[in-house]
């Protein structure tokens, strides 16, 4: 009986708690979208191969892709809107955008500020920019070399205790990588989905990412915060678990040119129908 009263008692209370939910959710950003019969999606414009710039100056990449699957999904035309680092959060805050695919990875502080849907569809990791001739196979091949890196990079630390190498930090990317063209070092530490971005712009040709990415954050496409347990975040959210689980995205790697990650494999075994296995 007592059972009886404390499964009646939960399934009150996530009712109750659906219903406030639902009460909540204005649904204004869906709502919009819908009625203009058009989505306003932030994207990167400069990070090659996810979002740049073609001959044409066509924004394309792999995150472009994504959009527009969303919006063929919501039967509605796309509009691009370039974004940076510095204020691609700010934008969907202030309603310049609709949402935001822009290679933005999930931190607590960030799920503040922007609704972060679930599942991550993407992840980066720390590697390395190392010459071709060098033939580096496996991170201990740092210990004892000089690598350059950027300085308050978390993976500086890292990479100097887990692996002996030693770090050489310079104040900006430019001039890490500087040094390494220069051979002060025997390769650049830094986030490897900006290194695979270097590599794809044709200008680091005698240059490869040769080890196993480590340490991963994964990246979340973005809606209004409000919106995210709302029909708008639901359906992103299913949009993201559909492309992880049919192998979309890791079509889209391939389609890029972009160097196959375990992150997307295993999600794709994950979100495999049991039936099929």
């Amino acid at each position: 009986m007592k059972k009886l009263f404390s499964a009646i008692s939960v399934a009150a209370l996530l009712a109750t708690t659906s219903a406030a939910t639902a009460a909540q959710c204005t649904n204004d950003t869906w709502n919009k979208v819908m009625t203009r019969g058009k989505m306003v999606v932030g994207v990167k414009a400069d990070y090659k191969p996810w979002g740049f710039r073609n001959e044409s100056g066509e924004i394309v990449g792999m995150e472009i892709d994504m959009a527009k699957a969303a919006a063929d999904a919501m039967g509605v035309d796309l509009e691009l809107v370039p974004v940076q680092s510095s204020n691609r959060m700010q934008f969907l805050e202030q309603g310049k955008i609709d949402m935001m695919i822009a290679t933005m990875s999930d931190r607590d502080d960030r799920r503040k500020i922007v609704g972060i849907v679930q599942p991550n569809y993407y992840t980066s990791g720390t590697n390395v920019m190392a010459p071709k001739a060098l033939g580096l196979t496996k991170w201990e091949d740092l210990r004892g070399k000089p690598v350059c890196g950027k300085q308050g990079a978390f993976y500086n630390k890292i990479v100097a205790e887990r692996y002996g190498a030693e770090i050489i930090a310079f104040t900006g990317n430019a001039e890490a990588k500087q040094a390494l063209r220069d051979k002060k070092c025997i390769a650049w530490v830094y986030d490897d989905s900006s290194i695979g971005s270097d590599l794809a712009s044709g200008n680091w040709d005698e240059f490869e990412m040769p080890l196993v990415s480590e340490d991963d954050n994964p990246w979340g496409l973005a809606v209004p915060l409000e919106e995210k347990n709302c029909i708008f975040g639901n359906f992103m959210s299913g949009l993201s678990y559909n492309m992880l689980a049919d192998g979309s995205l890791v079509e889209l790697e391939k389609k890029w040119g972009i160097k196959p990650t375990q992150f997307l494999a295993d999600k794709l075994e994950n979100f495999a129908d049991w039936l099929e296995k």
